[in-house]
């Protein structure tokens, strides 16, 4: 009976706090009620103001307060024709969220109200589950309530009325159901280091939260942390899982940077911002154990700091995140650059294209037991999981084509469109992608176009910003430099282990100091993680007339060479997108909110070394779009179709088709060309299916 008070004095606490802090927001609720809102959202901090021992024993005794929170809403002054029986309140902006690879027992965190942040991996439907089941005697008629559990569902032994043991049948006329779900949380890859697997755990939805997240998105997620016995074989097992009952769900939408800087971080990365030598400082904190590459280091800073994503009056949306691909010979370091990005990356995914399918990139529809019974669902890919950060695709050459064409979407309009086993969605895949390939043969020849060396579909080149290729040619100098930079490098890891490991060590620390310096980042990789999400979410550059002149002048210059009818076209619109993207990146580098003319100039230098090193027609010497946008020159295609206009010709004259001596003949005459290139477009023009072998050293065109 003492008991009784103590609940009557809890909720009149609750309804003194509803009045003091609530009282608009009920009467909202009341009008909604129930079909636009079911819900009283109350946060924390408001809660812990009005009583902080209150709140302290919501989130100890989730379960019991939640009940006297409900029933103050229930016993709330409202118009006599108002009733807010069944509306709930969710408690939100919980301090102290937990990692999911956290929760433990001993840490006293089971049946407490806890809040969780990650990645929804997968999701079930939303489907209607009964709370209290009307039983139907069909013999007499009488209805039996009895309420239902998660446990299993309960039938009643007898009935109530004539007393005998049914048949019943469920009135789902009187029973009550309610909306559920059922989520998989995912730890976010930014707070994991060192090759940590991302932990998860699953969390029941109930009535108005449901529906309201998707595969892939970002989120806090406050709940009842609760324990579950496994069963193995229908035979109970000592192991429990974890799930939670979940109380809120807030989607964020926050930027890849959500990470946590303090005024002093902002005082270092100010005054950081205002050095003259900002961008070599930039070069030297990446991936400083790899020599060289200064520019290809200065291109994935710029990636780390991206574009400005814009949107437009009319909805549409021009993407800032900067594409990136590296291509070279083996053992020129790309691996190492690719995982020092995805280090240096508050959010990135790292994958190899050798182990990765098309739903492992964009995101795959499963079948199985999560949820209730056989259902699918869809489960969120890498691409879906770098949302707002970096996807690092190593060996993008070894990955099978039809792997390679799901990225398309995901790079230009950035999102993945998914249509497998009834479901329809599109998924956000809002990330800069850094890949790596090596060339079709092994090795680089400098002698040959891109697009005959590399095993990429020309659609999937033309959608990256910059293109590096990375060529190892003996040089007696520079192989000096590197030698000693990788000796050096060695030296003083050997020096530093040594240190750690030996209880006695020969090597005081300021030796072991002195030989890392050359290999120690400029910029300490903490901090340079904090300056890249602080510019990121602070500095929006805009243009300046200078800025703007010198990349137009750059594009229109280039454009000119193209001018003649017949000349190769030598560069697109999207370089000119990818130009003012590297621009705003380098603004804010400097922490400024405009882009200077030597913004533009420092791309322009980028973008052109690039296309001088791919972008060139190995041939005649100048610059061809065709080469990335459709894998093939002009002079190519031309060469191409003059020969199989040779053999259209040829054909008409002998019976079994154009020789294929005489049509190598007539190509060395006619089109200058030696025999040997003659024979390799043959081939080509074979390999397409436009010309075909009706006889042996005969030809004929197809169509």
């Amino acid at each position: 009976m003492a008991q009784a008070p103590q609940n009557d004095e809890l909720t009149d606490r609750f309804i003194q706090f509803y009045r003091n802090y609530y009282r608009d927001a009920i009467g909202k609720l009341a009008q909604r009620f129930p079909n636009e809102q079911r819900s009283l959202h109350v946060d924390y901090d408001d809660l812990s103001t009005f009583d902080h021992d209150l709140a302290d024993d919501y989130l100890a005794r989730p379960d019991e307060f939640q009940r006297y929170a409900e029933e103050a809403l229930r016993l709330y002054d409202l118009p006599a024709d108002v009733s807010l029986g069944q509306a709930h309140v969710r408690l939100t902006n919980i301090p102290d969220t937990i990692d999911i690879r956290n929760i433990r027992v001993h840490d006293d965190h089971i049946g407490k109200l806890v809040s969780v942040q990650g990645i929804v991996r997968k999701a079930t439907d939303v489907r209607p589950k009964i709370t209290e089941a009307a039983f139907e005697c069909q013999r007499c008629g009488t209805m039996t309530y009895i309420p239902q559990q998660d446990s299993g569902f309960q039938e009643p032994h007898e009935c109530q009325g004539c007393e005998r043991q049914g048949p019943f049948r469920v009135n789902f006329d009187q029973s009550e159901f309610v909306d559920s779900q059922k989520i998989r949380v995912q730890e976010s890859p930014e707070g994991l280091r060192g090759g940590e697997t991302p932990q998860s755990i699953d969390v029941n939805l109930e009535d108005d939260v449901t529906g309201k997240v998707t595969a892939g998105d970002h989120v806090t997620l406050n709940g009842v942390l609760h324990i579950e016995q496994q069963t193995s074989n229908n035979e109970k097992t000592p192991i429990f899982d974890l799930y939670m009952d979940g109380v809120s769900i807030t989607v964020e939408d926050e930027e890849f940077e959500d990470m946590e800087i303090t005024e002093e971080d902002v005082l270092e990365i100010l005054e950081l911002s205002n050095s003259p030598d900002i961008y070599e400082k930039m070069i030297g904190s990446l991936a400083p154990s790899i020599y060289g590459y200064e520019q290809e280091k200065l291109a994935m800073i710029l990636q780390l700091f991206s574009g400005v994503t814009k949107r437009l009056k009319d909805g549409s949306r021009i993407r800032g995140d900067l594409h990136m691909l590296l291509i070279g010979d083996p053992g020129t370091g790309k691996s190492q650059l690719l995982s020092y990005v995805r280090n240096i990356a508050p959010r990135s995914v790292y994958t190899s294209g050798k182990g990765s399918s098309s739903a492992g990139l964009t995101a795959a529809a499963v079948r199985d037991d999560f949820g209730d019974g056989q259902q699918w669902t869809l489960e969120a890919g890498a691409l879906v999981l770098a949302d707002k950060g970096i996807a690092a695709v190593d060996e993008l050459d070894k990955m099978r084509p039809e792997d390679r064409s799901a990225m398309h979407e995901a790079l230009e309009q950035q999102t993945i469109s998914v249509s497998k086993a009834g479901i329809n969605a599109t998924l956000k895949s809002r990330c800069s992608l850094l890949g790596a390939a090596n060339p079709k043969y092994g090795r680089f020849d400098q002698f040959e176009s891109i697009g005959e060396q590399i095993d990429l579909e020309p659609a999937l080149i033309s959608r990256f910003d910059l293109i590096f290729t990375i060529t190892d040619q003996p040089d007696p100098e520079k192989d000096a430099d590197l030698a000693d930079h990788i000796l050096q490098t060695n030296y003083a890891g050997e020096l530093h282990t040594h240190r750690t490991h030996m209880t006695n060590p020969d090597f005081s620390q300021e030796q072991v100091d002195a030989a890392s310096e050359d290999v120690e980042p400029v910029i300490d990789a903490e901090l340079l993680r904090k300056y890249i999400a602080h510019a990121r979410r602070n500095c929006f550059p805009t243009m300046t007339d200078e800025a703007r002149a010198a990349i137009r002048e750059f594009y229109v210059d280039l454009r000119a060479r193209g001018s003649e009818e017949g000349d190769p076209v030598p560069v697109t619109a999207r370089k000119l997108e990818a130009l003012v993207r590297l621009a705003e990146a380098s603004a804010r580098v400097r922490h400024s909110d405009t882009v200077e003319a030597e913004d533009a100039e420092r791309v322009i230098g980028i973008v052109r070394s690039c296309l001088e090193a791919i972008g060139v027609d190995p041939e005649t010497g100048e610059f061809d779009a065709d080469i990335i946008e459709t894998g093939r020159s002009k002079t190519q295609r031309d060469r191409i179709k003059s020969i199989r206009g040779l053999i259209s010709d040829l054909q008409e004259e002998y019976e079994d088709g154009a020789p294929i001596d005489e049509v190598l003949d007539q190509a060395e005459m006619e089109l200058d060309l030696d025999r040997s290139k003659a024979e390799s477009e043959i081939e080509k023009l074979r390999r397409k299916g436009e010309v075909y072998e009706p006889r042996q050293g005969h030809l004929r065109t197809t169509g």
